[in-house]
């Protein structure tokens, strides 16, 4: 599974996803990040509203091994929050790139998203 990488997406050192949809950018956790962690039991997200900053925490995933930070992609508003990760976190587990997104940010600079790194850098760095 770790070797899957969806080519439409970009993506972060610390194994974080984005994906443009239309003014906003999606924002979830990797496969490859989602193996390491194991089951998820628990996902803290900021509230809609919320400012964040590229490279600077905005959450939290808690798994049977480990709590680990989330990093923004990209500085903006948060627009909307995965509301089903509230009562199925696992939903990460099942569809990291799917049904386990995370926040919607409506991006400060949307250069930031081209910054990212593309799918075979994202592979070279696993």
């Amino acid at each position: 599974m770790s070797n899957d990488v969806p080519a439409n997406l970009r993506y972060t050192k610390d194994h974080e996803w984005a994906r443009r949809d239309g003014d906003v950018i999606v924002i979830g956790i990797t496969a490859h990040a989602v193996e390491q962690l194991g089951d998820i039991t628990l996902v803290t997200l900021p509230d809609v509203g919320a400012k964040v900053k590229a490279g600077e925490r905005f959450g939290d995933v808690d798994s049977v091994k480990a709590v680990s930070e989330l990093f923004a992609p990209v500085s903006g508003e948060v627009v909307s929050k995965n509301p089903e990760l509230d009562g199925a976190p696992e939903r990460v587990n099942e569809d990291p790139y799917g049904a386990g997104w995370m926040i919607t940010i409506k991006p400060d600079d949307a250069a930031q998203f081209d910054a990212l790194l593309d799918a075979a850098a994202y592979g070279k760095l696993l």
